[in-house]
């Protein structure tokens, strides 16, 4: 009986390990790249410059002059929020707003104004954009390209971020490339080859293959489930194994005496 169980947990054990081992690996590289990497590297923070001021002797407009403006157009709902943010400068009004679809379906855009004379302006141009990505990159590197985004998909280095947006790329250090949402007209994110490399394996790491980001679907809890059948077939197998299990039994001799 104990060489039938010790033969079904060491093949239980060997195919489990076979099946989930590279995942394993794959696991322990992430881990190991995680814990020697400074997130502040990962996230580009020493390429980047603090966001400039308002001063607060500028003269500015109050933000109801371009809300009022914004509210003649077609659609526009309500006000969600404003901000006074610095562009190259220049006082800037974000006015985030609800805007109401043919559809019915409300979703949330964000407009620019100027503060000091309350117009309404358009997005940032490719200049402006440029011009802002070396305002706030900390490198002295020259611009290798520059890209208008109008869509991503889950797998894209800017997921989940506000759109259009200029993608200024430098050529050092480490290929970085800032982000600059044209509507909202500030920098939304660093991007080098070490986070490049931190995505990737994080994505092996979650076991994601389609947003990267969701750690609650079926593949990785069905491989945590056959990762801990692993972890406890070995310790069975250890226990099999050990000499005081697979120790025989003595036999008790009966000796009967007649008298």
């Amino acid at each position: 009986m104990n060489r039938s169980w010790h033969l079904r947990i060491r093949k239980t054990h060997r195919y489990l390990g076979l099946f989930i081992g590279i995942q394993f690996l794959l696991w322990t590289l992430g881990g190991l790249y995680f814990s020697w990497s400074s997130l502040d590297d990962i996230h580009g923070d020493h390429l980047r410059h603090r966001a400039a001021y308002v001063p607060i002797n500028k003269a500015l407009v109050s933000p109801t002059v371009p809300m009022q403006e914004l509210g003649q157009q077609a659609g526009v709902d309500s006000i969600a929020g404003v901000y006074l943010i610095d562009v190259l400068g220049k006082p800037v009004y974000q006015l985030a707003y609800q805007h109401i679809g043919a559809d019915g379906h409300a979703m949330q855009h964000t407009r620019l104004a100027d503060a000091q004379t309350g117009k309404l302006r358009p997005e940032l141009t490719k200049a402006e954009a440029v011009l802002l990505a070396r305002q706030h990159f900390t490198g002295s590197s020259a611009v290798d390209q520059v890209e208008y985004l109008t869509s991503t998909n889950g797998h894209h280095e800017y997921r989940g971020k506000p759109l259009p947006a200029y993608a200024v790329t430098f050529q050092q250090p480490a290929h970085a490339t800032i982000y600059v949402a044209s509507h909202v007209g500030t920098v939304q994110s660093v991007r080098t080859d070490p986070w490049r490399v931190f995505d990737f394996l994080w994505m092996l790491h979650t076991m994601d293959y389609e947003g990267r980001d969701d750690m609650n679907n079926s593949l990785l809890r069905t491989f945590s489930v056959l990762g801990l059948l692993t972890i406890s077939s070995g310790f069975a197998l250890y226990f099999v194994s050990s000499p005081w299990f697979r120790r025989k039994p003595k036999r008790v001799s009966i000796v009967s005496t007649m008298e």
